[in-house]
């Protein structure tokens, strides 16, 4: 039986101290706990993955616009299809499932399928090219028509025809996990069967080095002692930061944003077991996902005409879905399936992303000897969190070694696909991403 300390009792000295036990600093502390390292995990939250990760639409995609996202994706799905393999461990609690459902990425001048194509020929990702025909046959029920750019669905330009033809480009080997809470349960779990402890309703208040040790003060005047701290705390992680100091050098910032995922009942064409394909539809700002028991669940793709929900205080953001972002998102969903019905009363989830200047996340060290961070990763990170604990670990490792990783980033070779990774891509002082595509698709 897992056990998870409430607080005060726990041992106030470790190698590491992971702050956050979302999806990803759950991944961090197993791969630093089979590293040999005693790692102490604190979380404001009631257990792992109540933050950020419990809104998760826990997507499992390789359509990035970059070399690194759709590499580090690729070798995450791997992890995820052996998921009981890659934890070492079975958690009696339950564990997460990836349900390989496919996912049809609908034709967008922002992201060109032959971009596309090339990155997945490099990483050896299958894919189909389908076209108008194919699309509407493997997709009963779906218009296929192309309206890009979205538009405001309150607009008269939103109700207007369409102006061509979509085809897809569809990666069978996508899908997506059934529950990511439990996931981050899972990976949490694996870490405390191998040495890691956590401590949960517990904020870290104070946070400065003293010497060769860091010590993070939590509210209930716990000082947790450590060489090494990562920052994995989500939409909280900008505040941490400059609570250590640790942002001066920072080239790319983070900043918390909130976002809605909607449910809804499936349309009748589609089969109800939940086995069709998800879809990144950028043509009209939405992307579609099946949900067990026949229900689909709809999120946005920021699209320019809607403004964005950045906020001050996460702690502060509503956990309940607006109608009217529910009205914007479920209205392009049924643009895109004609038979979805739009109920007159908003359903989902809302949660708080912590997202990067470019939607590409910060994997790093930072000027401060012995702090990490592992930050901008909400909204699209969720699929590359089992091989995040990896990329940390080579990161601490190498520089604890005596490794320059600013001057002469540390490249991680993928033990899956043999796929090599500059981890300079992740740096907090590289330049804004041209190849970013500035949204959640990254």
């Amino acid at each position: 039986m897992m056990e998870l300390a409430a607080g005060g009792a726990l041992s106030s000295t470790a190698d590491v101290v992971v702050i956050g036990a979302g999806v990803i600093g759950g991944s961090i502390a197993l791969e630093l706990s089979r590293t040999g390292r005693r790692v102490t995990v604190v979380d404001k939250g009631p257990g792992p993955g109540f933050g950020s990760t419990s809104a998760s639409s826990a997507l499992i995609r390789f359509s990035y616009s970059t070399w690194e996202g759709v590499a580090v994706a690729w070798e995450s799905k791997h992890r995820w299809a052996a998921w009981e393999d890659f934890l070492g461990y079975r958690d009696p609690a339950g564990m997460a499932r990836f349900r390989q459902v496919g996912m049809a990425v609908l034709d967008v001048p922002l992201v060109p399928r032959e971009k596309s194509k090339a990155l997945f020929d490099r990483a050896g990702i299958p894919y189909e090219d389908w076209d108008e025909p194919t699309l509407r046959r493997r997709l009963p029920g779906l218009d296929t028509g192309s309206y890009f750019p979205p538009k405001p669905v309150g607009s008269e330009e939103f109700f207007a025809g369409p102006h061509g033809n979509l085809g897809a480009l569809y990666t069978p080997d996508a899908g997506y996990v059934d529950d990511p809470r439990l996931a981050a349960a899972n990976l949490a779990a694996a870490a405390v069967a191998r040495g890691a402890a956590f401590v949960f309703g517990r904020r870290v208040v104070a946070l400065r080095r003293a010497g060769a040790v860091w010590r993070a003060g939590l509210d209930d005047g716990t000082v947790l002692e450590a060489p090494a701290v990562v920052n994995a705390a989500g939409p909280w992680s900008g505040p941490l930061n400059a609570l250590a100091q640790a942002d001066g050098d920072f080239a790319v910032h983070v900043r918390p944003m909130r976002q809605e995922v909607h449910q809804v009942k499936a349309p009748g064409r589609l089969p109800a077991d939940g086995t069709f394909p998800a879809i990144a539809d950028m043509d009209l700002g939405v992307y579609l996902r099946p949900e067990p028991g026949g229900q689909l669940l709809v999120g946005g793709l920021e699209p320019e005409c809607d403004p964005l929900e950045w906020i001050d205080d996460p702690d502060a953001a509503s956990p309940l879905p607006t109608a009217s972002r529910f009205e914007a998102q479920v209205l392009r969903a049924a643009r895109r399936l004609p038979g979805l019905q739009v109920p007159n009363r908003p359903s989902g989830i809302a949660g708080v992303y912590d997202v990067s200047d470019d939607w590409i996340p910060i994997y790093d060290r930072t000027s401060l000897p012995g702090f990490y961070v592992a930050i901008g990763t909400s909204g699209n990170q969720f699929k590359n969190a089992p091989i995040v604990g990896s990329l940390l670990a080579a990161i601490i490792s190498a520089t604890e070694d005596g490794h320059d990783h600013d001057a002469d980033p540390v490249h991680f070779t993928c033990p899956a696909t043999g796929l090599v990774v500059d981890l300079g891509g992740y740096s907090r002082r590289r330049a804004r991403n041209p190849d970013s595509t500035g949204t959640v698709m990254g």
